[in-house]
């Protein structure tokens, strides 16, 4: 099911982008097994499997790297994969015997993803870090907060996910793609440094041309513009306000009961901040669901502030079937979607080595090998 289906990935076990990356190549059907420790490590937050959701539609081989045995398993999965995905720091695989050349003597049409924060090269390339620094490196951070406050992290949504996962992701595919006419195998370079700012190239072509300001909170798409932004409701809830054009913003306007004179200077920065005033102080008088029940599916640009919980039991979600539940636990489903070759359901992700046993037959290994193996504690 999906189309992936056939597709082989090695998955060299991380935490946050490179988990995610993966998750969206077995989400669309790749066949994806996940090398993992012989024992828990600490990656990222300790849960339950059936929590561990951006782990999800993996099979698992528990194995000691460091052991020759061990890394001669992964070396036969490596045979006759057409991709693998690590996220360690420049040199680490290397050090390991699973660097590039090394996969790539034994199969030269293997796609090797390489998941880090600063990239390769250059001279943060061995430096520490995570998404914050990231995002911050590439002038993404600085654009995000209110006006005269601090810039405010985004989640780990724009460098871990957005400027890693995502590209990461779409550099494999695109390798693939190539390989059809050159049959061989490339190194992809993912940098979440380069993905984030990447993500920014409208606003650094907005400060180009000077539209775009450099202090936070006063420009358009940045919570500047009081017709894009969020407001607080009669009951503590929030309502996001997204009428960016004129047409739209009078069909707002006319539901908040605004002076006409806003809509025909909605663009006036020195009304702004009367505007603001204007529309929060509407906004107060209703609760968020009665808002909703009022403005939702208009073209007045509205959509109620959801919690997690709330956003899988709103009624589009309902009906487009955007969440799963897995083995008890509500999350996202595949995305996007395709018309022909739909994904199936996601399996919850496996327990440490729950398919060692069944991977290395997979990789030629008999009976007895596969027990010296263990008996060796190389795998788990």
């Amino acid at each position: 099911m999906g189309p992936l289906n056939g597709l082989r990935v090695v998955e060299l076990a991380a935490i946050g982008p490179g988990p995610m990356c993966c998750m969206l190549l077995a989400d669309l059907g790749a066949d994806v097994v996940r090398i993992d420790r012989l024992e828990a490590s600490g990656l990222g937050v300790a849960m339950a499997p059936r929590h561990d959701v951006t782990a999800r539609g993996r099979r698992s081989l528990a194995v000691d790297l460091k052991s020759p045995a061990g890394r001669e398993a992964v070396l036969r999965l490596v045979d006759r994969a057409d991709a693998l995905i690590e996220g360690f720091r420049p040199g680490v695989t290397e050090k390991l015997g699973l660097g590039p050349a090394d996969c790539q003597a034994r199969n030269p049409r293997l796609v090797y993803g390489r998941m880090t924060g600063f990239g390769q090269s250059g001279p943060l390339a061995h430096a520490a870090g995570h998404d914050l620094n990231y995002i911050a490196l590439s002038g993404a951070l600085h654009a995000i907060g209110a006006a005269g406050g601090r810039p405010l992290p985004p989640l780990n949504l724009v460098g871990d996910y957005g400027g890693g996962a995502l590209y990461l992701a779409f550099g494999v595919l695109a390798a693939l793609f190539e390989r059809q006419r050159s049959g061989r195998g490339q190194v992809v370079d993912a940098a979440m440094v380069d993905g984030a700012a990447s993500l920014a190239a409208m606003f650094y072509g907005l400060a180009a041309a000077g539209q775009w300001s450099e202090q936070r909170g006063t420009n358009l798409l940045d919570g500047g513009a009081p017709f894009y932004d969020s407001y607080e409701t009669a009951d503590g809830r929030w309502v996001s306000l997204a009428a960016l054009e004129p047409k739209f913003f009078a069909q707002l306007a006319a539901a908040l009961d605004l002076e006409a004179r806003f809509v025909a200077r909605q663009y006036d920065r020195a009304l702004w901040p009367e505007m603001r005033e204007a529309i929060a102080a509407a906004v107060r008088t209703h609760t968020r669901d009665a808002w909703s029940a009022r403005l939702e599916g208009s073209d007045a640009c509205f959509a109620p502030v959801l919690t997690l919980a709330e956003a899988s039991a709103h009624r589009h979600a309902r009906e487009r079937a955007s969440f799963v539940e897995i083995d008890g636990v509500v999350q996202p489903g595949p995305a996007p979607r395709f018309d022909r070759t739909p994904a199936a359901a996601p399996r919850r992700a496996p327990e440490i080595g729950a398919h060692t046993d069944e991977l290395l037959a997979e990789a030629g290994y008999d009976g007895a090998a596969i027990a010296a193996l263990r008996a060796q504690g190389a795998v788990r």
